[in-house]
């Protein structure tokens, strides 16, 4: 784990990242031969683990009115659907376990592990607690790690329930996986295993989170780059106004982002949306892909809806898939969508929740989507592919 960066340190190793033009010396030096062993991890997208007991809803009530009726559903999920999905996710580790190249790793959650929402600084930290109580006898057998959605930090006193509560988890977690990792001081941090490095960026904290992360990608060497973060970087669906840097006022952020993941023919995985997507997109002097998916499971078993293929369907009429969300920023949305799609190299997006399992053997990295908590294996998606052309 690479904790961040002082300003010193930080100096020595942006130069040649801040025009996105890192890769090319650094892939030369990612030998195969220094591949390590194949591995896999199941990735998880937003979960909102909720409990009614968990908030003030007196506070509720009156503050955030029109989450009321998101509460009580995710209070339900959480009850009768989560668990098996737990189920289901333990049984793949240990199916997957049997076959060297695909043993697990660790599981990935894409952000919002929780709710939020609570009331207090006291209710956050028992419904984090209670989260983190959920997963430990969830008996998964590998370390879990994720990365900070909104969700995790809503409501007074989140803040400090995700520092106080979550920090010390994640430490714990990435030093299961790097023995003698330094304590986690923030939700920006690298893993690294084999020939990948991950690096999770806390798009909450996104001016420094950018800092940090030029100065990860200048030093990466590893062959396969995941960024890791909560919102997309790439709008999709119809919220096209719901990415990292969306703000006109950091334009250039952005911008600087975008080539950085271009230079480094990244892999991003996310989540917020509450959709199934893939991508590729050019930037800078490369491209990437990226990759998000739901666990938000209303029922077991899930079927695919609103599923949109190709780069021809990545225009401004995607945001038809919702068409009562927000009418008053339609332009607003179909303009961004204008911009974005020149860029655009290839499209999938559905409205499909459950999970995945990522698999790094060599030079191909693969992702199988499955619909709910089943074992119906819906997509298997070339991330590599995606990334490189």
């Amino acid at each position: 784990m690479n904790p961040v960066l002082s300003r010193r340190e930080f100096l020595k190793t942006t130069t040649a990242a801040a025009a996105g033009l890192a890769l090319t010396p650094q892939l030369a030096r990612a030998a195969p031969g220094n591949r390590g062993q194949p591995f896999s991890f199941v990735l998880l997208g937003d979960l909102h683990y909720d409990k009614l007991e968990h908030h003030d809803m007196a506070w509720v009530r009156q503050d955030k009115p029109n989450d009321v009726r998101q509460i009580e559903n995710y209070s339900q999920i959480t009850r009768d659907v989560m668990p098996g999905l737990f189920d289901r996710v333990r049984a793949t580790i240990a199916t997957l376990n049997q076959t060297p190249a695909t043993r697990v790793a660790f599981v990935l959650q894409a952000g919002d592990l929780v709710e939020g929402l609570c009331g207090s600084e006291e209710l956050s930290v028992r419904q984090n607690t209670e989260a983190l109580a959920f997963l430990r006898g969830a008996r998964l057998g590998v370390p879990l790690l994720f990365t900070k959605g909104n969700h995790d930090i809503t409501g007074p006193g989140a803040v400090a329930a995700f520092t106080g509560v979550f920090h010390p988890f994640l430490t714990e977690q990435v030093r299961a996986l790097t023995p003698g990792a330094a304590e986690l001081k923030n939700t920006s941090y690298t893993v690294d295993r084999g020939n990948v490095q991950f690096a999770f960026f806390d798009a909450y904290e996104s001016a420094r989170s950018l800092e940090w992360f030029e100065a990860v990608a200048a030093r990466r060497t590893a062959e396969h780059f995941f960024v890791i973060v909560h919102p997309p970087v790439v709008p999709y669906g119809a919220r096209a106004n719901w990415h990292v840097f969306a703000h006109p006022k950091e334009a250039s952020r952005r911008e600087k982002f975008l080539a950085l993941l271009g230079g480094q023919q990244a892999l991003v995985i996310g989540g917020h949306i509450h959709k199934y997507n893939s991508l590729a997109r050019t930037a800078g002097q490369g491209r990437f892909a990226q990759f998000a998916l739901s666990s938000v499971l209303s029922a077991p078993a899930a079927q695919p809806k609103d599923v949109l293929t190709g780069v021809a369907a990545y225009n401004p009429d995607q945001i038809k898939v919702e068409p009562t969300f927000s009418p008053a920023n339609e332009a607003e949305r179909r303009a961004i969508y204008e911009v974005e799609r020149p860029f655009v190299r290839a499209f999938e997006y559905a409205d499909l929740p459950g999970y995945a399992v990522v698999t790094v053997d060599g030079a191909r990295v693969t992702v199988k989507m499955f619909a709910g908590s089943g074992t119906a294996l819906w997509r298997t998606v070339d991330l590599t592919a995606l990334a490189r052309g």
